[in-house]
């Protein structure tokens, strides 16, 4: 197993070529064909001529957001080149998400990034992140919008409880896995599931060295009464030198994760290295 098709999300924000730079990395290691999808909020038109005095602002936007995506396809290009990658340029329609999400489905990966609401130029969408996590149908490795990363997948920590959406995710990471020089079964618990058992752990870790993974442990994470499972996670990898986090993605009813909060939203708003997740 390995990752053969990649798609990048790219758009006009400050971090799309680290995103970019992280995904030819990934390409060289595997082989990879690596689509770049151009994906950006557009706003309705509709909304602009209906209004005085703002239609000419819409063409002003429009002609600036075709030079943005000239300039940034011609830089894919250029990286491709330099990086000696096969890929292809893509660019979605005024519905990001479902362009995103529908290349996902015929990609081994897709990579995205973390929501920064701080950078008017990062939304791309209400709840971006989360809907291409659970829509994809894949592997979906989200990038931090903060930090700089050497490497990606040299050590990695497994979120594990046993779970259906955890069993997804380290069957989508097992590229990773049996690459990376050190391997982490974190057995979490939450406040729906019981903590993984023993026995799935050291029969997880028994998999993982089948599929060539080298040194493979198991840590058990006990979270404070005040601490979430995602706080306790990051707190682990960041302990570890951990570089990539593998987890399943909402896990629990959707609307027990929207009012309650979960692991998976905890994640996504305070990440601090790149995290695969699936659903």
């Amino acid at each position: 197993m390995t990752y053969k098709t990649l798609t990048v999300h790219l758009d006009t924000s400050a971090r799309a070529s680290a995103r970019l730079s992280l995904a030819l990395k990934l390409a060289r290691t595997y082989g990879s064909h690596l689509n770049g999808l151009f994906a950006v909020f557009e706003p309705s038109p509709r909304e602009f001529h209906v209004m005085a005095g703002t239609a000419d602002y819409y063409d002003a936007h429009r002609k600036l957001r075709a030079e943005q995506r000239a300039a940034i396809e011609r830089l894919f290009h250029a990286e491709l080149a330099r990086a000696q990658v096969e890929g292809a340029w893509l660019a979605a329609g005024d519905a990001p998400i479902a362009a995103v999400t529908q290349r996902s489905r015929t990609s081994d990966l897709t990579i995205i990034g973390q929501t920064d609401l701080s950078e008017p130029e990062a939304y791309v969408a209400d709840h971006f992140a989360e809907s291409v996590v659970l829509g994809a149908g894949g592997p979906v490795l989200v990038m931090p919008y903060t930090g700089y990363f050497e490497s990606t997948g040299e050590r990695v920590l497994i979120a594990w409880n046993g779970s259906r959406e955890a069993t997804r995710a380290v069957h989508d990471a097992i590229p990773f896995i049996a690459r990376a020089a050190h391997v982490t079964i974190a057995a979490t618990s939450s406040t729906f599931k019981s903590a993984a058992s023993p026995a799935s752990c050291t029969d997880l870790a028994a998999m993982l060295a089948r599929h060539g993974a080298n040194t493979v442990d198991i840590a058990h994470i006990d979270r404070g009464a005040s601490e979430s499972t995602g706080d306790a996670l990051l707190s682990h990898a960041a302990d570890g030198g951990f570089d990539l986090l593998v987890m399943g993605a909402y896990g629990h009813a959707r609307l027990q994760e929207t009012v309650l909060g979960g692991a998976t939203r905890s994640i996504l708003s305070t990440m601090t290295l790149p995290v695969l997740m699936s659903h």
